[in-house]
């Protein structure tokens, strides 16, 4: 029986249009670019199209997230409104622990019945503690039992360093992160609820109860390319940002932590957008369904099947490098039946001065059943005969 991998190469395609898609690739800072100079403790870029970190400086420090985490906030009442665990016409009553928070508020009290989609305005845009603690509540119960569930879905998105005790980012020496974690969290909340994300975060201001509060996000006044996302502050955490950018079809998220003010954190966080769309460029490469090659099935009712990917497939390098690009098909062993349709055979690695720098899984297009038991006993022989 032949065993050995099957290889073939093909060069890379530069497709003109790219599709909102998400794929994610493993993560890896690409070599040979700069990083550049920030005023912050850590930051990371991030490329939303293919998830993988471009440029980074200590990631992996745990700091506190502070405001910031009402993007796991958000995140958790975007997924029980698809759930339908909520609705944005629901109102939730407000408790006294969220009428007397301290820090930034939307201005609810014991008094009002506030609708979901009123404290997502309150959350997103004006930062408010008390949405983020009736949301939570409404949600899970209490705070507390809602920092369990922000935990578990921390573990699911793969935000190894995090650890969240409160649902409002206030102080606390266990309630800590990193902004390789943060980057993670937006890029998800970005591709898993892209309409939330659209309708709330890039709003400039929120009135409620007679009260406008500006959005936060400086760059959302200065930088039309940029959408979203969410500021914080505390004394100990310093002057943070996540912020995310599309300029034609490449989307940017970065994630600044630590600087020393408000005009700060806005200019880094202008600086790693702008430094990334300068040497950076993102092409889709495969679309969704799109045949890539024919391969030899054995002892199937068809001799040949189409391998393809399951989702679009996008690959993002340094400026000037696509034309250094392959892509390489790896089939580990010979295609016999039966295959069923989306079955995965092999992958597709792109390598870059032979390094592998992404990877994708080749499935099946179409299913092939068996065939009758002499073609197969035939087919036998000749893969033995190979």
């Amino acid at each position: 029986m032949m065993t050995q991998w099957r290889f073939c190469s093909v060069f890379l395609l530069s497709l003109a249009c790219v599709l909102p898609s998400l794929t994610l690739a493993a993560e890896a800072i690409t070599a040979n670019v700069p990083v550049p100079m920030l005023a912050a403790k850590a930051f990371v870029l991030r490329d939303a199209n293919t998830g993988s970190l471009l440029v980074a400086n200590q990631p992996d420090m745990l700091v506190e997230p502070a405001s910031l985490t009402k993007v796991m906030t958000a995140y958790l009442t975007f997924e029980a409104i698809k759930q339908k665990r909520l609705s944005l016409t629901q109102p939730l009553p407000v408790s006294q622990k969220a009428w007397k928070v301290e820090g930034s508020k939307m201005f609810i009290d014991t008094t009002m019945q506030v609708t979901v989609d009123e404290l997502l305005h309150g959350l997103i845009i004006q930062s408010g503690n008390d949405a983020a603690i009736t949301l939570a509540e409404g949600i899970a119960g209490s705070e507390e039992l809602f920092a369990s569930l922000m935990n578990k879905k921390a573990a699911a998105l793969g935000m190894k360093n995090t650890h969240y005790v409160n649902a409002t980012g206030l102080p606390d020496p266990t309630h800590v992160t990193t902004a390789r974690d943060l980057s993670l969290l937006a890029n998800a909340l970005i591709h898993d609820f892209p309409q939330d994300y659209a309708r709330l975060y890039s709003q400039k201001s929120y009135t409620f109860n007679k009260i406008t509060q500006p959005n936060r996000n400086r760059l959302l006044f200065i930088d039309p390319s940029v959408d979203g996302m969410k500021t914080g502050h505390t004394e100990s955490a310093g002057y943070c940002l996540i912020s995310s950018a599309k300029r034609g079809d490449f989307r940017l998220i970065s994630v600044v932590l630590g600087t020393a003010s408000d005009n700060v954190r806005a200019a880094e966080s202008q600086k790693l957008l702008n430094f990334g769309f300068q040497f950076y460029e993102s092409k889709r490469i495969y679309e969704a369904q799109q045949p890539i090659t024919q391969q030899r099935v054995w002892k199937g009712t068809a001799s040949q099947v189409a391998l393809t990917v399951a989702q679009p497939v996008y690959v993002t390098l340094p400026q000037g490098e696509y034309a250094n690009m392959k892509a390489n098909l790896r089939i580990p062993a010979p295609l016999q039946a039966p295959l069923s349709a989306g079955q995965v055979v092999g992958k597709v690695e792109f390598s870059l001065q032979g390094k592998v720098m992404f990877s994708e899984p080749l499935v099946t297009a179409q299913a092939v059943p068996q065939a009758n038991i002499v073609a197969r006993l035939l087919d036998q022989i000749r893969l033995y005969l190979q």
